[in-house]
């Protein structure tokens, strides 16, 4: 099965990647980071404008009419970018909630299972178990919910008690296709800290020598490569399938190469990766973030292991021990 991208498919890439080097550039990060995280309307509306949101909804609806493979390229410049905001939640809604799709509704999404809640004071919608918040029951969720300290300064945190599991409102599609944009989105920020490595790795200089020259630094980074590039063709493989099993691995392969790639850009930058100077912290931040939102590690392991089917004996006979 080929998986190369169309022409088409790397203009849209493109067009986001310049669209958001203009509207969110580092200055943007640095600005979102300052005011503690949370949605910017502007942008907000930007994206809309752009179809970022209605990318798959019909064309009567007022969308793109494009599919997850294209959805996950938008997903993965977003990722590289540091873009805040419950972005995965309010593509989802697109067409569900009004103003989702055009961008001018903030929608977020309860995840369940004790996870605080996103980008709560900014919302104008919460996707839960049976439906949505919006109004009054969304104004009455917000008064109850209290605030909780984020890893991540980009992403303020609400925990919200009494709230049934999301996974329970989205136990098919919808689900799926929120761990898959979240893979893309992590995908993105392991391609990104793999090319700040390298970049820093060809300009610091130690012991009149640039690092880059060290082995040690050398394999730093190939791994890093090694590990983002088996996780965008599962990326891209399960935006062309859908399939929830090679969704679930995706994921797995996305949150690790993020996470780990974060760690070795910080090794690489030494003690200024963790400073307000360099952006790398922010990275990692977001990974542990993302690794635990729409399908954590152990449950995407339950589906892998369930689609594995019955254990066989390796050499025949029965499988029983003992």
């Amino acid at each position: 099965m080929d998986f190369q991208l169309s022409d088409d498919q790397r203009a849209l890439r493109s067009g986001m990647r310049d669209l958001l080097g203009a509207a969110f550039d580092r200055d943007g990060l640095r600005a979102a980071v300052e005011r503690g995280g949370g949605v910017d309307r502007g942008l907000w509306r930007e994206l809309g404008a752009a179809g970022f949101f209605a990318l798959r909804l019909p064309e009567e609806s007022g969308g793109v009419e494009l599919g997850l493979p294209e959805a996950v390229l938008l997903f993965e410049e977003a990722g590289r970018a540091l873009l805040p905001g419950p972005l995965v939640a309010t593509h989802l809604a697109a067409g569900l909630v009004k103003g989702a799709a055009e961008g001018e509704a903030v929608v977020t999404a309860s995840q369940g299972g004790g996870l605080p809640v996103a980008d709560l004071r900014g919302a104008d919608a919460v996707l839960v178990a049976g439906g949505v918040l919006t109004g009054e029951e969304l104004a009455a969720f917000v008064a109850g919910a209290r605030p909780v300290r984020s890893m991540d300064p980009l992403t303020p945190l609400h925990r919200a008690e009494g709230l049934v599991a999301a996974a329970e409102a989205y136990p098919g599609a919808l689900r799926g296709e929120g761990a898959l944009l979240t893979a893309a989105e992590q995908l993105g920020s392991a391609a990104r800290t793999t090319e700040m490595a390298v970049q820093h790795a060809r300009t610091r200089e130690q012991f009149g020598s640039l690092i880059g020259s060290f082995q040690a630094v050398k394999h730093l980074c190939a791994d890093m490569l090694a590990r983002t590039e088996p996780a965008r063709g599962a990326v891209y493989a399960a935006a062309v399938t859908g399939d929830p099993v090679e969704i679930a691995a995706a994921k797995l392969l996305a949150d690790d190469a993020a996470v780990r790639n974060a760690r070795d850009c910080l090794q690489i930058h030494g003690g200024m990766g963790f400073t307000w100077e360099a952006d790398v912290h922010l990275h990692l931040k977001r990974a542990w973030l993302r690794a635990a939102r729409w399908l954590s590690a152990a449950e995407a392991e339950e589906i892998l292991a369930a689609g594995l089917g019955p254990v066989r004996p390796l050499y025949g006979g029965s499988a029983a021990l003992g």
